[in-house]
């Protein structure tokens, strides 16, 4: 494994760690208003602050963890998805192939950040509308990398032979051409966390993401934005989570060939 491989591995593994002792590591509770509003880095409040008086630093750690449910929820979506097209779209070709990739064409014209933002605005905003809101803004990246591999795959000779000895078509697929193609799934499948963590944090930050007073990235940089001046920790400690958490992903993800 390559050495950016073990260094996205830690850093993803540092952020699910986080996520999942936040109500241990924080130091307060990440809702709760105080007349301390506004304060810089202390002892007490690492981060300081926000308008409200909430403490950042516990509201980053909590956040952790509704990033990561979006992002590999949306990730599970866009397998599902994308898969099983990329897969009958690769083997089959002809007009089938045709169709599946004008309809992969059609939905990458579209910028996935706009497309997330009309659905989302048309279909309101939770966790789980959010994740297969994501899911199938990035199921086609999925299946154009799953049909690329299908294609040099089905001409192999360990698949000329599976035919010669009259395999069917979904018995191959799923015996002998899928299990070559898990490792680059596998990694697609950590890039498209990261993706929807940017997207989601981007939706946020446009008002569309998770409501207040839930702990946000997204929400939370929006939020400080206009206190830069005051303690810029408000958005740069949410903005910082989401950079090295979407990059932890991509480097988990880099094993793609």
């Amino acid at each position: 494994m390559r050495l950016q491989v073990w260094i996205g591995a830690m850093v993803v593994a540092t952020v699910v760690t986080a996520a999942a002792f936040a109500p241990q590591l924080a130091t307060h509770n990440p809702m709760r208003s105080s007349i301390d509003f506004l304060q810089g880095p202390s002892s007490e409040h690492y981060f300081g602050t926000d308008e409200l008086g909430r403490d950042v630093y516990s509201r980053v750690l909590h956040g952790a963890k509704i990033s990561l449910i979006v992002g590999i929820g949306a990730a599970v979506v866009a397998t599902l998805i994308g898969v099983p097209i990329g897969l009958l779209a690769g083997y089959r070709g002809g007009k089938v192939d045709l169709f599946v990739v004008q309809l992969i064409d059609l939905f990458i014209a579209l910028p996935g950040l706009v497309l997330a933002l009309i659905i989302t605005v048309m279909i309101g905003v939770s966790i789980d509308k959010l994740m297969i809101v994501l899911g199938f803004v990035t199921w086609p990246v999925v299946a154009r990398l799953v049909r690329g591999q299908v294609m040099n795959i089905r001409e192999s000779l360990f698949v000329e032979a599976a035919r010669a000895l009259g395999g069917r078509a979904m018995w191959i697929v799923w015996t002998h051409i899928l299990p070559n193609i898990l490792r680059v799934i596998a990694a697609q499948f950590s890039i498209t966390v990261s993706l929807a963590i940017f997207t989601s944090a981007s939706l946020s930050f446009l008002g569309l993401g998770i409501p207040p007073p839930t702990p946000d990235w997204g929400g939370m940089v929006r939020a400080g934005f206009d206190f830069l001046s005051i303690n810029p920790l408000i958005s740069l400690a949410p903005g910082g989570a989401v950079a090295v958490t979407v990059f932890g992903f991509y480097l988990m993800g880099s094993t793609i060939e």
